[in-house]
């Protein structure tokens, strides 16, 4: 189908934009998601002059389009309680201000809503991120909670972030949340709920992006049939597997890359994500989106990677064709 292929730069944040810039070119890439991170952009600078003209400049120095940013830091801090020491070392200083919760939910709405702003001035139709949650901390049901408890933080979601939505609406630009464990749609049926809670509004829809989707056993071919109207953009990350009775889904407090987890985000590829079949749903449904490469991996270098994670993803984007189809099905005299 030819879609263009993407680097995700959140995890390049720590990279001047112009040097990640310059090594997603050279590597084959056809453009960048863009983080509102590091110098890669600040989405409080949106209206500033020149400012959204400088960063178009770096990527046509390098060739390189953009089709959607991202904003999982702040998006997070949104409806997140507790609001703690986690979030001061994500959200930046002046989000968080001086600490106080309700100061730095509001900011980080604040800031999600200059994203939508940055993102039209880009001309771009797509932001990616994270909503948080303020029942995520409930997961386990235990001790008891009440469903009233439940229904109130869908409440909460829905309540903060209509408002952000309405900008989105406004800017003619789309939310891509990222299903995600910690945030209020992090499976399949907290999804639906999710949708439900601010009534199938088409400014929100979904980053499909199935490294979580394995480590929790949600099918993530069917996850793109199912939701295939709210499917908004891709992100490409893999995960492997290594359940073995001691090694557990939940990851036992475990860093990344530690042989003893039950699981561990690798390069694209090297995992267990059933990449064909998946590239075969997206074409299924019509996503002509890009195909973006959120690289990670703590048991091999980046630059290593990210370039053998592009080619790896990119035999399977194929032309799908009706012609031999037709042509084996045919009747003729």
């Amino acid at each position: 189908m030819s879609r263009p292929f993407t680097l995700f730069t959140g995890q390049w944040a720590d990279l001047p934009f112009e040097e990640v810039a310059r090594l997603a070119s050279g590597w084959g890439y056809d453009g960048l998601e863009i983080a509102v991170s590091g110098d890669h952009l600040d989405a409080w600078r949106w209206e500033e002059p020149g400012y959204v003209d400088s960063k178009l400049a770096v990527l046509e120095k390098y060739n390189l389009k953009v089709w959607a940013i991202s904003n999982h830091l702040k998006g997070q801090a949104v409806c997140d309680d507790p609001i703690d020491f986690r979030h001061e070392a994500i959200v930046g200083s002046k989000v968080w201000g001086d600490g106080d919760p309700e100061g730095v939910r509001t900011r980080a709405a604040e800031e999600m809503k200059h994203t939508a702003r940055l993102a039209k001035a880009l001309g771009v139709d797509t932001v990616v991120g994270f909503t948080g949650s303020s029942i995520w901390q409930y997961v386990a049901m235990f001790p008891p909670v009440p469903e009233k408890v439940i229904d109130a933080g869908y409440q909460d979601f829905a309540d903060r972030w209509n408002p952000i939505l309405d900008v989105f609406d406004d800017c003619g630009v789309r939310f891509a949340h990222e299903v995600h464990p910690s945030e209020i749609a992090y499976d399949y049926w907290t999804t639906v709920r999710t949708l439900e809670a601010i009534g199938h509004r088409e400014a929100f829809g979904l980053n499909w992006d199935p490294s979580h989707f394995m480590w929790q056993g949600i099918d993530p071919v069917s996850f793109i049939w199912d939701f295939k109207d709210r499917i908004y953009h891709v992100d490409c990350k893999d995960t492997k597997l290594r359940f073995t009775g001691r090694n557990t889904v939940m990851g036992s407090h475990l860093p990344w890359g530690d042989p003893r987890r039950g699981w561990d985000f690798v390069s694209a590829g090297r995992g267990d994500v059933p990449w064909e079949s998946s590239f075969r749903a997206l074409t299924a449904i019509g996503y002509t989106g890009p195909i973006s490469v959120e690289w990670e991996d703590a048991g091999m270098d980046r630059l290593h990677g990210a370039p053998e994670a592009l080619a790896a993803l990119k035999k399977y984007d194929y032309p799908a064709s009706q012609t031999s189809f037709d042509a084996a099905f045919s009747t003729k005299d």
